[in-house]
């Protein structure tokens, strides 16, 4: 039997003003934020992990980002975004919260910037960007994380397409769910950490390094 959503809707937490505000914001300019089931569950395993800095690889609005740095009030959190117009959001979003002075919001293709010139080292990294790139970004931003960090990572299951065979899934999107399935069985059997995929929100991985 299925869970419904009101009962799962039920268990999700309430949120500021600001935080409603951008929820409305992003269903109405229909930008991508993370879902209420998911990011609840991300902000629980983060309370259980506190980890004092996080990178995430994909700002968009800054929602999850504020979302990460109010429940960890003695965390600091780098965000990289490419988009120019949902950087300046961010930037607005972040300047009116009380966790502004601990959110970094740095501007570029997240494969191009050269985020360790600012910080060394990450507790945690959140994933939540151009799904056919996951790989390079875990590649990329994983010797960043110490032995017992730890790697999350968001849309896996991309709204049921991963769950598709590949000639189900809409040509223009074939390349992004090959991709997300390719990084996830090279994850799943990789020596170096020890992965467990969450069914909630639009399906999140946790990779525990080693």
């Amino acid at each position: 039997m299925e869970i419904s959503n009101t009962y799962i809707e039920s268990f999700i937490q309430p949120r500021n003003e600001l935080l409603m505000e951008m929820e409305t914001y992003a269903k109405e300019h229909h930008v991508p934020i993370m879902q209420l089931s998911g990011i609840d569950v991300l902000n629980q395993l983060l309370r259980i992990q506190k980890p004092s800095s996080i990178l995430e690889i994909g700002t968009a609005i800054g929602y999850s980002a504020l979302r990460m740095a109010i429940t960890l009030p003695n965390c600091t959190i780098v965000t990289v975004e490419r988009d120019s117009e949902r950087v300046d959001l961010a930037k607005q979003f972040i300047a009116r919260s009380e966790a502004a002075n601990r959110i970094t919001v740095i501007e570029g293709d997240a494969l191009e910037v050269d985020v360790e010139s600012i910080q060394s080292s990450f507790d945690a990294v959140f994933i939540d960007a151009a799904k056919g790139q996951y790989m390079r970004f875990f590649k990329k931003y994983s010797p960043l994380v110490p032995s017992g960090g730890i790697l999350y990572i968001d849309n896996m299951y991309m709204h049921g397409l991963s769950d598709l065979d590949i000639k189900e899934v809409p040509r223009r999107k074939r390349t992004m769910i090959r991709n997300l399935k390719t990084f996830a069985d090279w994850i799943m059997a990789h020596p170096d950490y020890d992965s467990t995929f969450f069914p909630v929100g639009d399906g999140l991985l946790i990779c525990l390094k080693r």
